[in-house]
Parts: C-alpha cells; structure tokens; sequence
C-alpha cells in the first residue's frame, strides 16, 4: 500500500511539475565534473540560471540514477526530491524573476559515458566519450531529456594532465592542480542538452580554418598521423561549401572533429563537435574504396538542420535526416560532379523502392519510420521541392527556416509554411506526396533522373534495348560503353551484366586505368576462367583494399595450385582499420596444406588474439566469424565472446549473442561455456546462466 502510495504522489507530482515547465526558461549551465575513469564515476556540479515567467512552486530537470549531495537556490538550501528518473526542486517561485540553482551530484553513468581501455594493460588505449543522442545526457548530468529546452553551457572537465580532453565550445583556459588538469570550454548560444559532448583521450590535432576564418581542429591518435590527410580530406572545401550553399554563417565558435572506438554510429553532431567512429579513419588506398567524405559533410550539416534549428519530436526528424543526407549529398556533388550525385540518389530510389513493393513503405513524418526513410526518402522530398520551387526560391526559403527558428526548435510544419510564403506556392500536393505518403514515388524520381543525368539516361536506354533487342547483348553494352567516359556508368554496367560479357571484354575493361570498373569486376566474377587468370591475378596489386581482399579469396579457391604464391604476393597487408586483408589472409594461410609450417602456431595465435576486447569491435567480430567457420574458438575466444555479449555497441552485442546461441545448441560448447563460468563477471554469469537454464 506505501508502494503504490508513493508512485501515485510521484505521477501527481511529475504530471503537476511537466505541467509548468514551460513557466521557466533555463538560460544558462554552468557544469563542473570530474570524472574517474578507474571506477567509472563522474562527480561535480551544475548551475543553471533561469527565469521565472509565471509563478510556479515546482521546477525539475531529468536526471538518470544520479545520487544528490546537495541542492541550492539562490544560495540557499532547499527541499528537492530525487525520483531516480527526475530531480524536482520544491520552491515557490516569483514570476519575472530570474533565481540560480545549484546541484553538486555523483554520477554512475550505465550509458552516453564510455570507457574504454581503462581495464586493459595496452598504453594509449584509453578512451572516455559521450554519446547522448535525442535524450540520454542526463544519465551524467542533471539536464533536460525534452529537446526544446535551449541553454548557454560552460563545461569545466577535471582530469588526468597527460590526456586530451575536447568537449563543445572555445577552450578558454586550462589550470593544472593536485595532478589534474582543469579544461574550461565557453559557448556562447543556447544548444539542446542532448548535444553537449565531451571526448578523452591520447590525442594530437591539426588545425585549419575555413575561408570565413571559423577554426577547425582534426584530432587524430599518434600513430595515425600518416593517415590525417586522407581521412580529414576536403574537409575545409565542404565547410566552405555549406556555409555558401546554405546562405547562413556557421552558427557556432569552432568546429572540431574526434575519432573514437567502438563508437555506437557511423558519427554524432555535436554542437561544434562530431564525435565519429575511428573505422573512417584511413589511408589513401582505403579512401578510394571508402572514405569519410560523405559522414563529413552529413555531420557538418547537421551544425544547421538539428543542432542551430532542433526538431520539437520525431514526427520532425526530417528535418535533421533527411536535410544532413542532402546537403552532404549536395557537398559530394561539388566535390566529385553532377553525375555522382546523381548514381547516390538513383541508388536510395532503388532501396526505397524495394521497401514499398515490400509493402514497408514509410511516411516522412512518422515518427518510428526506418533510418532509409528519414535519411534517403527525405533527401529525395528535399531535391524534389527544389526542382519544384526553383533554384532561388528554395535557397531563400531554407535561409529564411533557418533565421526564423534558429537556436530554436521547428516542426515540418513550420518549415513548409516558410516555404510556401517564401515562394508564394502552395506545398499541400508535395506534403501529400512525400511527407505523408508511405509509397516512394519511383516513376517521378525516375523522371527527374532522367531529366537531368545524362549517365542515367543512358542505362536506362541500355536497359530498355536489351530488353527489346533481338541482337547481341554484348555489341549492344559496347556501344554505350564506348560512349562514356563515365565510371559510375562503367562500373553499373559491369555489375548489371557481368555474365554477358566477354572474356575479351573482361580483359579490356581489368587493363583500363579505372579502380572503380577493376572493383567491380572482382566482386562480379565467381569462376574465374584460365583464360583470365593471369588478368585477375594482376588485380591482387590494385590499389583498392577490396579488390585485394575479394580476388585473394576468390584466386585462392579457383586455384589450389597457386595458394602458396598468392599468400606471398598478399603476405603484411592490413587493408582497412578492421584488418579485413590479414584476417582473411591469417585464415587461408592456416588452411593451406604446408605453408610455411614453421609458423602455423604464429599464425593461428594472432588470429586468434582479435577477438581481444583491446581491439576494436569490427576487428573482433571480423576474427569470430573466421574462427567458428573454419577452425574453432579456443577457451580464450569463448570468454572473448561471452564478454562481447555485454558489449555497449547494440550491433556487436547482438551479433555476439547470436553467436552464442549457436554454439550453445551444441554440446561440447555447453560443457566448455559452463566449465568457464567461474572467470565470468557478474553480469556475463548472469546472462549464460539464464541463457543454460533456458536451452
């Protein structure tokens, strides 16, 4: 009965307090914090100045488990309540007042704060960084879950002097005490408090600026300083690029961009800050095949569409999706030509259109729609308003959104209205047909392709001879192929009709001075002819990591004769930061009869050594996969992977678990896993445990 007594007060309470948020206006956040990384804790305080805009006797923030040590107002103690979800400061208030609040707290955060490294005995490993996307910053710090709430924070972070620590803001000062070393970052415009970030690490930078003088700062890890061109490449020229396209001076004092481990995204925009996963990290070979170009550019545009202008909730996603992709989109446009565009946008009209004649289409302004649609289908509404508006009239109206509610929050709605006055045009047809339609549009955004990509018109009329034609198919694609200096085109070509062509053509195309045509061929081909052989055994020198990987594998199992010299030729390349040439490479030298016996142990302990937690996840799950299709997972692996199905990245959990419930179908890694489960952590115990009790 006192149970049910207490939530009944407390939803009161709660629904009472949600009610006259909107009462109080938090200006400003002054965070102090410092954070140890051995026990995982953060300890400080925060400071919010606010105004009272009616008189209210309540006032809360959201705060995740925190534990309260003390509660000022105005400098006085006052009575609050921690409900483990919410803090809430009992206190009549004065309406047109401005009070200052002060909360000195402790913080066990069990997500938006990772360490990593700290465990381990590999230097340099350690990592602390901050992901709280839409609404997790309150686990470290009492905040605001609701995106609408705006404040100014200052962010003082207390921590070890031999790091780095980057956090959003100008760095205004640093002062060492005690063996600590005190970084103080400035803002000066509100944010939403799910945008405040901080990274640790060992880190270097190289600093450039953007034509409008903004400073910019690429952190890159020691060891990788061969690798900051590639990776940071065009960097300033997609800065530069935005702020012109989009007509609105860069909102914010600097920009910085951070590398991390096992980061749960591709990357996150920060404000002033894009904290990004360390696989984009690269060299000039693994940019050709992948590259960070197109993450870069999204993020930086986010810096306008999500963090100046913030959607209210998910019914307004588009409005951070769906304007990131295209304005990156529109960067690559400006960097690699028309038709490049043009292929990206044709290739999210396919998936898109899969997804509807699967019967799963989305519409734009659904709030649980699938990232392709937030993402693609609304760079696809965003290019197709374009071409309904016209050049000036969309560039004056995204200028015109992002003035209005900059450093504010907007809805769909509030930027169609915008665009309609703006344009003097009535959007309603366009809002059906793209925002709450769940079907993509192919016929129309294959018209628009068509209309304005000469590549585009010439596959589709490939598509339609072929498909009408009596002829040869082959003399047919030579045509068009000798018509275009296109790689994309090429490229399409080859991966659409590969079993058409010739041994002839093949051998022209593999001698062409075009990487992106030779990849294409080696993840076409299967049997490779002997006609060929020596074509496609020239492409393991090619410069592109998965044309090396893909025609390794593939020589490798069409000639069995020749394994021992392909294992040489291959033998010391890593190929991208997941190691995907020497995992392969490590596998296929074991399972060669006799190669290089002398190392057979080596070889299979450094394999085996990657599912080590000290390495990243994609590394980990490239050495699981190898190792249970091929060889077997020793002991060690087993607890590798038992303590992978606790990981934090949900998709290297969830692929550890699956992995796990095969194993444990079988017998013999029953016996082994059981016998293992006295080195298990409490929380891998109880995870096999139920997981043994229920198979």
């Amino acid at each position: 009965m006192k149970h049910s007594l207490f939530v009944f007060i407390f939803l009161i309470t709660f629904v009472h307090s949600a009610q006259q948020q909107d009462k109080v206006d938090f200006i400003h956040g002054k965070v102090d914090i410092k954070i140890d990384p051995k026990i995982e804790t953060i300890t400080g305080s925060v400071a919010y100045k606010f105004k009272v805009l009616q008189k209210v006797d309540t006032v809360f923030l959201d705060a995740q488990n925190l534990k309260l040590i003390e509660v000022t107002l105005n400098n006085k103690k006052v009575k609050a309540t921690n409900y483990g979800k919410k803090i809430v400061v009992h206190k009549r208030l004065k309406a047109n007042k401005t009070y200052t609040l002060d909360i000195t707290y402790a913080a066990l955060p069990k997500q938006t704060v990772y360490f990593l490294g700290w465990k381990d005995d590999v230097l340099g490993n350690e990592q602390i960084w901050t992901q709280g996307q839409g609404k997790y910053t309150s686990h470290w710090l009492p905040s605001f879950d609701d995106m609408t709430e705006k404040v100014e924070y200052d962010l003082d972070i207390s921590f070890d002097k031999s790091y780095e620590v980057i956090a959003n803001g100008a760095l205004v000062t640093t002062k060492e005490l005690d063996g600590l070393k005190k970084w103080s970052f400035n803002m000066d415009s509100p944010m939403s408090s799910y945008l405040l970030a901080f990274a640790i690490g060992d880190y270097r930078k190289k600093e450039v600026e953007s034509s409008t003088g903004i400073p910019i700062s690429l952190y890159f890890y020691p060891s990788d300083s061969t690798m900051v061109e590639p990776t940071y490449r065009y960097t300033t020229a997609i800065f530069n690029f935005l702020e012109k396209e989009i007509g609105v001076p860069y909102p914010w004092q600097n920009y910085k961009q951070v590398p991390v481990r096992d980061f749960l995204y591709a990357g996150m925009e920060n404000t002033g800050i894009t904290i990004f996963s360390d696989s984009f990290v690269m060299d000039s070979i693994a940019f050709k095949d992948r590259n960070y170009v197109n993450v870069n550019a999204h993020e930086m545009a986010h810096q306008w569409f999500g963090d100046l202008v913030t959607e209210v909730d998910g019914s307004s996603h588009w409005l951070h999706e769906g304007f990131a992709t295209y304005y990156a989109l529109l960067a690559e446009r400006a960097l690699f030509g028309n038709e490049y565009y043009y292929w990206k946008l044709y290739e999210s009209a396919i998936h898109l259109q899969d997804l509807t004649q699967e019967d799963r289409g989305e519409a734009l302004i659904d709030p649980k729609a699938s990232s392709l649609t937030f993402y693609e289908k609304g760079a696809w509404a965003l290019h197709m308003l374009r071409e309904q508006l016209g050049e000036e009239y969309f560039r004056q109206g995204i200028q015109q959104y992002l003035k209005t509610y900059g450093y504010r929050n907007a809805t769909v709605d509030d930027f169609i209205r915008i665009m309609e006055l703006v344009s003097d045009t009535d959007l309603d047809a366009f809002r059906n047909r793209w925002l709450e339609d769940k079907e993509f549009p192919f016929g129309e955004a294959k018209t628009s392709l068509v209309r304005e990509s000469e590549d585009l018109r010439n596959f589709f009329g490939l598509q339609k001879e072929l498909m009408t034609s009596s002829t040869d198919n082959e003399s047919i694609i030579k045509r068009y192929w000798g018509n275009t200096k296109s790689d994309q085109l090429k490229s399409q070509i080859i991966k659409t009709y590969y079993k058409s062509l010739s041994d002839d053509f093949i051998s022209e195309a593999i001698r062409s001075n075009n990487v992106r045509v030779r990849q294409a061929i080696a993840l076409a081909v299967g049997q490779i002819p002997l006609d060929l052989k020596s074509e496609f055994e020239f492409l393991l020198e090619d410069a592109s990591y998965i044309t090396k990987e893909a025609m390794l594998y593939k020589l490798w199992i069409n000639y069995p004769g020749d394994r021992v010299n392909y294992l040489n030729k291959t033998q010391g390349i890593i190929g991208f930061s997941n190691k995907n040439i020497r995992l392969l490479w490590l596998s296929l030298a074991l399972l060669t009869k006799d190669y290089e016996p002398n190392n057979t142990n080596e070889y299979y302990l450094e394999l085996s050594e990657y599912t080590s937690p000290i390495y990243p996840t994609e590394v980990r799950q490239g050495a699981f996969q190898f190792l249970e299709q091929l060889i077997g997972l020793s002991d060690n692996n087993l607890l590798d992977l038992v303590n992978a199905s606790q990981h934090h990245s949900w998709q290297f959990r969830k692929y550890a678990r699956s992995l796990l419930d095969q194993l444990l179908k079988k017998k013999e890694y029953r016996d082994r896993i059981d016998r293992l489960s006295v080195k298990f952590n409490e929380e891998e115990l109880r995870y096999i445990s139920n997981k043994l009790i229920s198979e």
